[in-house]
């Protein structure tokens, strides 16, 4: 029977270490290019939802692109510069970000 107390009060601990899961801290932030590609097709603006795989030392391992608009203009740009970004250290976990570009020129 004990056994069975010690498992239950596991079990809500994890489900409060879960939900206590803090955002992941940004240490290194290389920010996308904005693609020659879109200013030549008279693109100015968008933006990029990104889910990113964080690994348990702060190095992303995979970005995938969850919404874009336009599709397919900045994704190439986007994963590029995610894969160069940097985390504090700490569990393996996904986080998602969204980045907006706007071409001033």
């Amino acid at each position: 029977m004990s056994f069975l107390r010690t498992a239950t009060v596991l079990a809500a601990g994890l489900m409060l270490a879960l939900a206590a899961q803090a955002t992941p801290k940004v240490i290194k932030k290389v920010p996308p290019e904005f693609p020659a590609e879109a200013t030549k097709k008279g693109i100015s603006a968008g933006s990029v939802k990104a889910k990113l795989t964080i690994e348990a030392d702060g190095k992303v391992s995979d970005v995938e692109i969850v919404e874009a608009e336009p599709k397919r203009v900045f994704d190439r740009a986007v994963k590029s510069a995610l894969m160069e970004w940097k985390f504090e250290p700490g569990e393996k976990g996904t986080h998602e970000v969204k980045l907006v570009f706007k071409n001033e020129d």
